[in-house]
């Protein structure tokens, strides 16, 4: 057997050539619920994972995944609205009557009370939206429910399921991808060969559509 790409002869069991590294076509290792040639595509519905990689329509595309992420956007929105409801109904309408009607003024209305209803009412948004996103994409549904609308999963690069961490790993790498101008960051899951973006990159995470 030898490399098809610089053509040196290599061992029957050797799963990379050694020399120049390109991966040597073996038998893939699957995950639960990717098909080969030989399993039933019903029963296996993901796609496969070969040695040279998924097969380029089993990447999901930049536009597939920004709605997803509208439909968890809006989601999100509604559970946000619940907790300010939540926010005012702690503090008391009066306060934000005073405010309207420059009863009071602004130094007046952000009492330590409010301020701390604030601060938790944020926190327990933020954590709220990692664990809605980390939990999702480790669970075995693997994909938040703007995914799963869409047919998406995340994955690792071997095509597994990945652990809680690395999700919460991709979910805190996003920080990093909007920083990028002009949300390049994000735009490259459009144009990068495995179709990721910058957080699927520094997380080693793939998002794939069933197939």
């Amino acid at each position: 057997m030898y490399c098809s790409k610089c053509g040196t002869a290599i061992p029957q069991n050797a799963e990379f050539c050694a020399a120049c590294g390109q991966p040597v076509n073996q038998p893939p290792t699957l995950a639960p619920g990717f098909a080969t040639a030989t399993s039933p595509a019903a029963a296996r519905p993901y796609g496969y994972v070969a040695s040279a990689g998924f097969p380029a329509t089993a990447y999901a595309g930049f536009w597939l995944r920004v709605v997803a992420h509208l439909i968890d956007g809006l989601l999100a929105g509604i559970g946000f609205v619940v907790l300010a409801m939540m926010g005012i109904a702690m503090v008391g309408v009066g306060h934000f009557k005073s405010l309207a009607q420059g009863a009071n003024r602004a130094d007046d209305f952000f009492t330590p009370d409010v301020i701390a209803v604030v601060f938790v009412l944020v926190t327990t948004a933020v954590v709220m939206v990692w664990l809605y996103y980390a939990g999702m994409e480790s669970s075995v549904y693997q994909g938040t429910l703007g995914k799963m609308a869409l047919g998406l999963i995340v994955t690792d690069l071997e095509g597994r399921r990945i652990s809680f961490g690395r999700a919460s790993g991709r979910y805190f790498a996003k920080i990093i991808t909007g920083l990028i101008p002009l949300g390049i960051g994000y735009a490259m899951a459009g144009f990068t060969e495995k179709k990721q973006a910058l957080h699927d990159m520094i997380a080693s995470c793939l998002v794939l559509r069933k197939i």
